[in-house]
């Protein structure tokens, strides 16, 4: 889902869809609203957290700090301050506007410093406050990257009294043809102490090396959701050989507590929850119904929602959703999607392997924040890049205007059709 320094254009086709629980969401199943269609109403651009992202990057007032970066994911820390978590990460200084070539954009040269992830801590206010020491989540090893995905605060052990943060990883490696953002090879999770913020350990759930065709490999991670006893985990393949690249959908259950347990794991088969067997997705077909490697689901009463960037072409400009009333599907969809804005003077054709076949901006990975969220809206986040045929343009352009690789967010909010 990420591309820093590449070409999107297979892995923005691929969904990348969210879950986790709405900011008015307490009520469950047996007590709350019936379950019933749910779709997206609106959806309406938050300047502010945009415009905050903004200042923080262009702010030159450090060389080691955040300028930009994508796969945003968000968790409130039991002191109220928010972690954002971000994959593929520039450092280094942003140029005040204009460019070199006249435009004006803030802009950073070639030499600008890229790590694999990082960390940036939002104080009690509001405000952006720091960069956590960069990579935050060292490389497991030569030719492979850690990418943080969902994050949750949980007791060290079920029914403790200490709580830490874990940060489900997913563990990529150097590809070429379709995996030029890397091959999957494994989830992991790590373990930060409270309140410093400290990593203490890294455990691996799930070596996927073993499975031969990386297509099939599962990664698992990209968001959580609470429910009962139990913490659900949503994952997804990768789709980036085929035509028309969709990808599936999986899900596995953990007791709350037991995220760091690889033998707490239970993988969804099918018909119920086991240790052992071959997962089976929850929703995709390999054409236009399924989902990226990356997503999430909000609970709206008693109804889940998924949105995820749409099928095929259309998935380089539109997030759709689907809905549920369980984790586990049956999933209907997808409804009628919308197109996120993107930056000034960054619209374009779809990209590359769009209608057109030109290059232009567009959006992806779509990931929602309850730890920003209000009652009765759920802010959102995708981030932007620049599809382009040729690498070095692609690169060329997210360097010459730094708006486009940076999350940008909407609020949405959802319409029952009880």
């Amino acid at each position: 889902m990420r591309g820093t320094l590449v070409v999107l254009l297979l892995a923005l086709a691929c969904a990348a869809v969210f879950l986790t629980a709405l900011p008015d969401g307490e009520d469950d199943r047996e007590s709350g609203p019936a379950c019933a269609a749910t779709t997206v109403r609106t959806a309406t651009a938050d300047s502010r957290l945009t415009g905050a992202f903004g200042a923080y990057g262009d702010d030159g007032a450090r060389s080691d700090d955040w300028t930009g970066g994508d796969g945003t994911h968000s968790v409130r820390l039991p002191d109220g301050r928010v972690l954002w978590l971000f994959s593929d990460t520039f450092l280094g200084r942003v140029h005040a506007p204009p460019n070199p070539q006249g435009q004006p954009h803030a802009w950073r040269d070639g030499s600008a410093p890229m790590v694999r992830n990082s960390g940036v801590v939002m104080d009690r206010s509001g405000a952006l406050e720091r960069t956590l020491p960069t990579p935050l989540f060292a490389d497991p090893a030569p030719g492979q990257w850690r990418w943080p995905v969902a994050a949750k605060v949980e007791p060290r052990l079920p029914g403790g009294d200490e709580d830490v943060l874990r940060v489900l990883l997913w563990t990529r490696a150097t590809g070429t043809g379709p995996w030029i953002y890397g091959v999957p090879a494994a989830t992991e999770v790590a373990t930060l102490t409270l309140p410093d913020l400290r990593v203490e350990g890294i455990t691996q759930i799930s070596d996927q090396r073993g499975v031969a065709d990386p297509e099939q490999r599962v990664l698992y991670g990209t968001t959580t959701a609470d429910e009962g006893e139990w913490t659900y985990v949503f994952g997804g393949t990768d789709a980036q050989a085929t035509a028309r690249p969709t990808s599936h959908a999986y899900v596995a259950r953990v007791p709350r507590g037991g995220l760091a347990d690889p033998a707490a794991w239970e993988y969804w088969n099918g018909s119920g929850f086991t240790r052992t067997g071959k997962p089976r997705p929850v929703l995709g077909n390999g054409d236009r119904e399924g989902v990226g490697s990356a997503f999430t689901v909000v609970r709206t009463g008693g109804t889940y929602v998924l949105l995820t960037m749409a099928a095929g072409t259309e998935g380089l400009a539109r997030v759709t959703s689907y809905w549920s009333c369980s984790p586990t599907g049956p999933w209907h969809g997808p409804a009628q999607a919308f197109a996120p804005p993107l930056p000034k003077d960054t619209a374009g054709a779809p990209g590359a392997n769009g209608p057109s076949g030109t290059a232009a901006a567009a959006p992806y990975n779509p990931q929602a924040h309850p730890a920003v969220s209000r009652p009765g809206r759920l802010v959102v986040s995708y981030d932007v890049n620049w599809l382009d045929p040729a690498a070095a343009n692609a690169q060329a352009n997210i360097n010459r205007n730094v708006a486009l690789y940076r999350p940008r967010f909407v609020s949405l909010r959802f319409e029952r059709e009880d």
